[in-house]
């Protein structure tokens, strides 16, 4: 944690308290409108709701933990534990990294081929889609989380971290760990760089479909369709990447831990919000629910 910084921990504890709440309410009140709303129930709204379960139980995998640890001088986890946090934090990890590029290949057929949208995007194909997600995320960390695992841990216990993630635990093993930055090194590249190049290109193809549209009304709309994703993009890749792909030695400094906690409190808190606050359908969704539940008590 921040254990020079005493009173820093104390301001983070409340700060990181508020954010996780807000993230709760958020992706629970996604995942239920997205269930309650018949209109919701598109393929764009079925990769929101996994990526609402998904950054729910995201956060949840270190947050708590971290907040125990801001709470108090005491800072320890458990061998079985830690290894279940990397474990299902690689695995979360790995699965948002896909899953963005699938929500990006959704917009893509919207956006380019709208005539052939419910044609292409029909519900087998969606749960096809992430369950890819899904799967590739879980085989990614068994792969990584075991290899690091079967480093020898004995000489030094003190993570120079926030929670049990693979830079860190690097760092306090007392063995070669080449075998390890290299394996680490191989999957940025096939989870961050490559879908973040996919994600780019369907966007300039996007770009390019909305240019040919000519009414001013069109362009927003297949705009205002896309801008939520691409904020959700940028602030995940942008923080993930800073850790990921910059070489070993620097992990331990403060700004990494810093980082480590915009991409695991505040990116999945601005998610929802995101989402919500500049999405018209998810607004007159709100409005139907209410406009039910206020029939029903008349009734």
């Amino acid at each position: 944690g921040f254990s020079n910084w005493p009173h820093l921990e104390i301001i983070l504890f409340r700060i990181i308290l508020i954010f996780y709440l807000v993230t709760l309410i958020g992706y629970l009140f996604i995942i239920v409108l997205s269930y309650l709303d018949s209109n919701l129930h598109t393929p764009m709204y079925f990769f929101l709701s996994n990526l609402s379960v998904l950054d729910l139980c995201y956060t949840t995998s270190c947050v708590p933990q971290m907040l125990v640890n801001f709470w108090g001088p005491e800072k320890t986890i458990s061998y079985t534990g830690c290894a279940i946090q990397l474990y299902v934090f690689l695995w979360l990890g790995a699965t948002e990294c896909v899953l963005l590029v699938v929500m990006a290949l959704d917009r893509y057929v919207a956006v380019c081929y709208p005539l052939q949208y419910t044609t292409i995007m029909h519900t087998r194909v969606c749960v096809q889609l992430a369950i890819l997600a899904w799967g590739t995320g879980l085989v990614h960390s068994v792969i990584q989380a075991h290899a690091t695992l079967q480093l020898p841990f004995c000489s030094r216990q003190m993570l120079d971290g926030l929670f049990c993630e693979i830079p860190a635990l690097i760092q306090i093993s007392s063995s070669d760990t080449t075998y390890n930055e290299i394996l680490m090194s191989i999957a940025s590249i096939i989870l961050l760089v490559v879908p973040l190049i996919l994600i780019l290109s369907s966007y300039c193809a996007i770009a390019k479909a909305v240019l040919k549209i000519k009414s001013v009304a069109g362009r927003k709309k297949a705009l205002g369709t896309c801008t939520s994703h691409l904020l959700v993009v940028s602030s995940f890749y942008g923080t993930v990447t800073s850790i990921y792909l910059q070489p070993k030695n620097h992990y331990a400094h403060e700004r990494g831990k810093f980082l480590t906690l915009f991409y695991t409190v505040v990116t999945p808190t601005l998610n929802p919000l995101i989402y919500t606050l500049r999405n018209k359908e998810v607004k007159g969704a709100l409005i139907r629910l209410g406009k039910k539940a206020q029939d029903s008590q008349n009734i």
